[in-house]
């Protein structure tokens, strides 16, 4: 794509990179056929050569950005399937970054949605906050309906209260700064993310890793100062509070790093790992952060990924379910993983099926479901639909953002994949196949919505 930027515009290091990318795009339209926006919608500008189209125009005039370019750019769930799609290589990810950044800078909301968004950003990702709002979700339950009829929040009042859990999860005794030591010969030592929304949603899963890397040999530690890894914010464009918070993170692995020393830095949701990984081109032209960045960027790896390396102990039970294996796009398309899950849950003794258009999103993406909660209904709808036709006995996945989304469209158990090769290697059952009645010896198969 042939581009028109000054020489002082490309000074700016964001838009000399966002140049770059534009320049890649050879206007092929590969990316509209794994869009899910351009497949629900049809629409040009709601596919990511649409978008760039937007974008460049935007970008390479030096505009504010308009009501419809802020329309379409918000209907893009970040799920990177152009990126997978793409035979020219256009880093679609950091081009769309840089768009909500220069939005967030250029553009003045309506005051409603500068105040939802506000709103989210100054609860998701502070674990106490977001449990005293999820009290809240929960006395506002049985009002949903009324609540659609809130002028200008409604429908999104009622997704958020939708998606809350049914009730406050129990404290993890593993939320806190802290090492956990192996009983065995020490093989290793990593850091984990305990994160934000996660330990608070499903604090089983960082549990369940911390078990199976011990059981591994491995010293987990859950290093003093870190949190939310700034994913929820930075997709939001708010790059000055997302920089913040992987500041910190990083501050505290470089500590782990040189003192006693890091393998790696494991997390459990894909999310936050693919933002994470990016750290060392989120602080490239910071001269204090640089280095660092690409340290931490450097060695962290999702718990998958990690474990495939260590070669997982053969299962000691019966494990024989049927597992639909749902890759999180952050997973497949964001860090390119796509064999390891499944290869582990092989080995675990599950039987594992792929889901019919696993590339396409089930309409998680962050905070996506509650800011575009009709796109993303439809788009759970037609994810929950191909899971089903494999008749699978539970669900397993890499991100709690997902499996929020989508165990609010079945009755079939879904798992983070941790907590399965847990179980399979000495765990506890995980509590999801328990709610429903799994044996821990002897896995009872469910009669699903499926069936």
């Amino acid at each position: 794509m042939q581009t028109n930027f000054t020489p002082d515009q490309l000074k700016d290091a964001a838009m000399e990179s966002s140049e770059k990318i534009l320049r890649t795009c050879v206007h092929c339209g590969f990316c509209t056929a794994t869009c899910p926006t351009y497949l629900l919608l049809g629409d040009e500008l709601d596919s990511p050569r649409g978008r760039i189209y937007l974008i460049k125009d935007m970008l390479e005039g030096g505009k504010p950005a308009t009501p419809e370019v802020v329309k379409h750019i918000d209907r893009c769930l970040s799920c990177l399937s152009c990126m997978t799609t793409c035979p020219s290589g256009v880093h679609y990810m950091h081009l769309v970054d840089h768009a909500r950044t220069y939005i967030e800078e250029t553009y003045t909301r309506p005051w409603h949605d500068r105040l939802l968004r506000a709103t989210l950003a100054k609860i998701l990702p502070y674990p106490n906050r977001f449990r005293i709002a999820i009290a809240f979700a929960l006395l506002a339950k049985p009002f949903k309906g009324p609540l659609g009829a809130v002028p200008l929040f409604g429908r999104r009042l009622q997704a958020m209260v939708d998606l809350a859990p049914s009730r406050i999860p129990v404290r993890s005794p593993y939320d806190a700064p802290g090492t956990f030591k192996t009983q065995e010969a020490r093989r290793g030592r990593v850091a984990i993310l305990a994160g934000c929304a996660q330990p608070v949603l499903k604090p089983g899963f960082n549990e369940a890793a911390i078990r199976l890397l011990n059981r591994h040999g491995i010293e987990v530690v859950q290093p003093k100062g870190e949190g939310c890894c700034g994913a929820l914010v930075h997709h939001m464009g708010r790059d000055e509070e997302s920089h913040a918070f992987a500041k910190r993170n990083i501050d505290a692995w470089i500590a782990e790093m040189d003192g006693e020393g890091l393998d790696a830095i494991v997390i459990t949701a894909s999310g936050c790992g693919t933002t994470i990984k990016d750290y060392g081109f989120m602080f490239r032209e910071d001269p204090d952060y640089a280095e660092k960045a690409a340290r931490v960027s450097g060695i962290t790896k999702d718990i998958t990924e990690y474990i495939s390396g260590l070669k997982l102990m053969a299962p000691v039970r019966e494990t024989n379910l049927v597992v639909a294996y749902h890759s999180a796009c952050s997973m497949q398309h964001g860090q390119q993983i796509r064999t390891e899950p499944k290869t582990l849950l092989k080995q675990a003794g599950f039987l594992v099926k792929d889901v019919p258009e696993g590339h396409i999103c089930c309409g998680s993406a962050g905070t996506y479901n509650l800011l575009q909660p009709e796109i993303a209904e439809k788009l759970r709808e037609r994810k929950v639909a191909n899971i089903e036709r494999v008749r699978p006995d539970l669900i397993a996945t890499g991100n709690i953002g997902c499996m929020t989304q989508i165990g609010k469209g079945t009755e079939i158990p879904i798992v983070h994949t941790v907590e399965l090769l847990d179980w399979a290697t000495g765990g506890p059952l995980p509590e999801a196949l328990e709610e429903k009645g799994f044996s821990t010896q002897f896995p009872a198969k469910l009669t699903t919505a499926a069936e």
